[in-house]
């Protein structure tokens, strides 16, 4: 999807519910996506995975929605021990229903009226998370603080786009990805000297196995058959230093002017 206008294109009379993705550390078009399925009758479901701490006109990225979805991945903008996530929710009958699916659907306990999970935070995450939190705000500006000098560095690079930024929002970074049609050989040429970088992601979903009975094909979605062919992920996180900074980016420079000259 590029936008709303295209999503509204999508619904059918049979779909219950959108899940709006804030992708990278930054909300996607989340007040004309909640204000069309308000209009629609549709719920929306915001997987905010990768964007605690964003926001758009001020409001938090997983509040536009009837459920807003949080990881606490260790990789995340605040990340636990291991795995964990939370859901949250304005409204209290889905918060009624969501409680009792984490219980294995058990309310009173031991009577099953719904078939649940267990998906409990167990204490020691929630321990650290907790503290944690009180940081957030300093996490997502070490990153920010990073991106901003990654811009500085890499702005005048030729072969390469660098991540926007939507006015009215505060990018908080999880991922900062460039794009480039040589992203294959850029990625091995800093491996080769010890700079790590990542794909997100390298299969978009409509061509995934699991999604076969859908019916898509290749060029369904260009634009994210074009993300996933020259996405690459530069280190990021809060305490990376400068100099680090600085060094990813001189490679990346010295592999474009390399291949320009």
């Amino acid at each position: 999807m590029k936008s709303a206008a295209s999503l509204d294109s999508a619904l059918t009379p049979n779909t219950k519910a959108v899940i709006a993705v804030h992708l990278f550390g930054q909300t996607c078009d989340i007040v004309e996506i909640a204000g069309l399925c308000r209009a629609r009758g549709i719920r929306l479901i915001e997987d905010a995975a990768q964007s605690l701490g964003a926001r758009f006109q001020g409001t938090m990225a997983g509040a536009f929605g009837d459920i807003g979805c949080y990881s606490f991945f260790p990789s995340k903008n605040l990340g636990g021990f291991g795995d964990g996530g939370m859901m949250v929710t304005a409204d209290a009958a889905l918060a009624g229903q969501l409680s009792i699916l984490r219980l294995h659907g058990a309310k009173p306990k031991y009577h099953h009226r719904l078939v649940g999970i267990n998906s409990r935070l167990d204490t020691l995450q929630a321990a650290l998370l907790q503290v944690k939190f009180g940081h957030l705000d300093s996490y997502a500006a070490g990153r920010q603080r990073n991106a901003g000098l990654y811009r500085e560095l890499l702005s005048g690079v030729e072969g390469i786009s660098l991540p926007g930024e939507l006015p009215g929002a505060v990018h908080v970074y999880n991922q900062f990805c460039i794009r480039t049609q040589a992203r294959d050989t850029l990625r091995k040429a800093l491996g080769d000297l010890g700079i790590g970088t990542e794909i997100y992601y390298p299969i978009p979903l409509h061509l995934q196995e699991c999604f076969r009975d859908l019916g898509y094909k290749e060029g369904d979605f260009p634009l994210a058959e074009e993300c996933a062919r020259t996405s690459l992920a530069l280190p990021i996180f809060g305490e990376l230093t400068g100099r680090e900074v600085r060094e990813v980016a001189g490679a990346v420079s010295t592999f474009f002017s390399s291949t320009h000259a």
